[in-house]
């Protein structure tokens, strides 16, 4: 793991295209802004670790049955 000290306003590169920035710093809060290209995804890890979580929780004793699941063949995309 790399560690960087920064200081409010002070700014750091992921790559070529994600800059993160020090928005303000609190006791025991620091706020962090992100500049990414849209089609990057940015997740808190305690998100992604509680979707997970409910999903082994709903699909703990529920077998489904492959014959019986259905697909669109003109899904809906909304932008």
């Amino acid at each position: 793991m790399l560690v960087l000290t920064r200081r409010q306003g002070e700014t750091f590169v992921l790559g070529d295209d994600i800059e993160i920035e020090i928005l303000d710093i609190k006791p025991g809060v620091v706020r962090v802004g992100i500049r990414a290209p849209r089609q990057v995804r940015v997740l808190r890890s305690e998100l992604i670790h509680a979707v997970a979580a409910a999903n082994r929780e709903a699909t703990v004793g529920s077998a489904v049955d492959a014959a019986s699941i259905t697909v669109d063949a003109h899904p809906v995309v909304r932008l």
